[in-house]
């Protein structure tokens, strides 16, 4: 069995809970501040390890409080915290973020994670059979060492391109496996999406992201568009749930996908179980500590299986 290594980022999310989202300039009341681990590395850790899938994150935290608490949290979740790393004058990672109605706005202020370099990502031995993970919460030259040691390794990459931000190809080409919604495609292939366009145009931008990557474009309820290489597209289709708090979502696939590869499961069975274990994820408040367990996710395929996927 392969092990699961995750480059990525470490915050504290702070949430504000109200009836709406502030227009510009607006101040509203709000009902309630919560504090979650978050981010979006530890968010994929997390998802994995509580897989029953071997799981090492690679980050950075400040020596605040913050830091503390998220190093004791992430380490009950059984996450291999081996590399990550206590760092003098920085703060921790902190996300601010605005919930009403399962929907969010997030402002991220990276502190340590903005630290995390190649001498961090060069620390763990990786082998064949393991999938390394990234996410765009930690400097991009980093990412792109991490892949680096990983394809000399025989290792599968898994890149999650969020917060979108732009990307240069030579980091794109380590990526064997690219996981985005419309916003981070839309930025990355040069175009404007948005979550009700067709499937079509979803797959016509994924396909200007390179030859020799799996292309999977997260759509919400509607599913997941899957593109490999020399096949049609394939939509999986989503799960009809109640909605309560999306915000990880989407880190909630990533680590699940992540974890199945990791065990030898077909591409078409692990997008299924990632399906099913965001479909866990968005019912409960909080990003990490909403991850679901294996038995529950296994529940979920047991009495609700969709069809494996159909052509959009």
């Amino acid at each position: 069995m392969g092990r699961v290594f995750v480059a990525g980022s470490i915050n504290m999310d702070v949430v504000a809970t109200a009836e709406r989202h502030p227009r510009v300039g607006e101040t509203v009341a709000g009902q309630a501040v919560l504090y979650f681990p978050g981010g979006k590395g530890a968010n994929q850790a997390v998802a994995s390890a509580k897989l029953s899938i071997p799981t090492t994150l690679i980050g950075r935290l400040g020596t605040d409080a913050f830091g503390r608490e998220l190093r004791a949290f992430l380490a009950a979740q059984g996450v291999d915290l081996a590399f990550v790393k206590d760092t003098d004058g920085a703060h921790s990672g902190t996300a601010i973020i605005t919930l009403a109605h399962a929907d969010n706005t997030i402002v991220v202020v990276p502190g340590a994670n903005g630290l995390v370099d190649a001498d961090d990502v060069a620390a763990p031995t990786l082998a064949k059979g393991d999938v390394a993970v990234s996410q765009f919460e930690i400097p991009l030259p980093t990412i792109a060492a991490f892949f680096r040691r990983a394809r000399a390794a025989g290792v599968t990459t898994i890149l999650n391109p969020a917060p979108a931000k732009q990307a240069d190809k030579a980091l794109l080409d380590l990526v064997d496996i690219l996981i985005l919604n419309e916003t981070e495609l839309g930025l990355l292939a040069g175009t404007e999406l948005s979550d009700h366009d067709t499937a079509s145009r979803f797959a016509e931008a994924a396909r200007t992201m390179g030859q020799g990557k799996i292309v999977c474009v997260t759509l919400g309820k509607r599913g997941v568009l899957v593109l490999v290489e020399g096949h049609q597209p394939l939509l999986v289709p989503g799960r009809e749930v109640k909605a309560v708090d999306t915000t990880g979502a989407g880190d909630c696939f990533v680590g699940a996908l992540a974890s199945q590869l990791a065990i030898g499961r077909p591409l078409g069975d692990a997008l299924a179980y990632a399906n099913a274990a965001a479909s866990i994820c968005v019912q409960r408040m909080g990003a990490a500590p909403s991850m679901p367990t294996a038995d529950e996710v296994n529940a979920v395929l047991s009495t609700s299986r969709p069809g494996a996927g159909r052509d959009p």
